[in-house]
This record gives C-alpha cells, structure tokens and sequence, in this order.
C-alpha cells in the first residue's frame, strides 16, 4: 500500500492540488465512506431519469422512489464525513437536500403531487450540480481517477448501472397478486 500524506490529500479532496505528486496511490484515497459516498451518488444520478421520466406514478415509482431516497440519504449523511477543510458549500447542499427530501414526502403522502415533482426534481439537480462540480474541477478524485484508472471508473460506472437496470427491472415486474389475477385471464 502506498503511503498517503493527510496533507496532501486534504488539498486534494477539497481540489486545491494542482499535480500528479500530490497524492501518491490514487486509489488508496478512496476511502469505505468515499467509496459509499460515490457509489450511491452515482445510483442516484442513474435512476433520477427513469423517475422523473417515466409517466406511470405506480409501485414501481414507490419501490424505485424509496431506493433513490435511501441513496440520496447516505449520500448526504457520507458527505459529512468527507470533511478534509471543514464544512463547505456541498455540505451545505447536503443539508438542504435532506430537508428537501423531507418536504418531499410529507408533500406526496398529503396529496401534494406538484409539490412532491418540485422538490424531488430540485434534489436531482442539486446532486447533478455536485457532481458536475467534482468531475469538472481536475485536483477532484472523479477527474484524477479517469486519468489514472480509467479502467477501475468504467467498472464502477457498468456495475452501478447494471445494479439501477436490475433494480428497474424488479420494480416493473408485475406484484405477486397482480400476476396471479392476470395468469386466468391469459389462459381464456
């Protein structure tokens, strides 16, 4: 294992690092919450089309839906811990998009469909704001990762999408009871 300076990755986590020197084995920065952080970051943006596009509002939206809340949370909740220089403007995103999610639901479970579009399709777009900002910005991980290990992001970005495939797969099978009452009406 290489060995990393806490300094310098601090630097580089908040993209103040300028050179490939800085960090030395890219990938042992990625620590078990960064690496969270980034896989369910990346579920959220690849299931937040397939929500927000689809036209049927039915159990797979709710299914779905759970899932991309579950995943928007530990996106949230991991941010806190990737705080190399203190709390930042992301964090700040972090707690507006919980509060967000909280309207959210409370919005859809008292009728409030409009209200419930708005506040989750702002909480897709803030997530893809944040994720623009650490591709785009060159010290960030995301950027280094695709010039170092190109390989390793590709799988991760296949594998993530096949999870969010899988998923949307599941939740658009037909329920146990709703099969079972369409099973006689095929056989006549």
């Amino acid at each position: 294992m290489a060995v990393v300076d806490s300094a310098a990755t601090s630097h580089y986590l908040d993209g103040a690092a300028g050179d490939s020197v800085t960090i030395v084995g890219l990938v042992d920065t990625f620590t078990p919450v960064i690496a969270a952080h980034a896989i369910c970051a990346l579920y959220v943006l690849l299931l937040g089309p397939v929500q927000i596009l689809r036209r049927r509002r039915d159990r797979a939206h709710r299914l779905l839906g759970t899932s991309w809340v579950a995943a928007m949370v530990l996106v949230c909740a991991t941010s806190f811990a990737i705080m190399p220089d203190g709390f930042s403007w992301l964090h700040g995103l972090s707690i507006w998009t919980l509060v967000c999610l909280v309207l959210a639901i409370t919005a859809i479970r008292r009728g409030s469909v409009p209200v419930h579009r708005g506040f989750m399709v702002g909480s897709y777009l803030g997530t893809l704001a944040a994720f623009s900002f650490a591709a785009l910005v060159p010290a960030r991980l995301i950027p280094r990762l695709l010039q170092s290990d190109p390989l390793i992001a590709a799988a991760t970005v296949l594998a993530v999408g096949a999870a969010v495939a899988v998923a949307v797969l599941l939740a658009l099978r037909p329920a146990p009871a709703e099969a079972a009452a369409e099973a006689p009406a095929r056989r006549s």
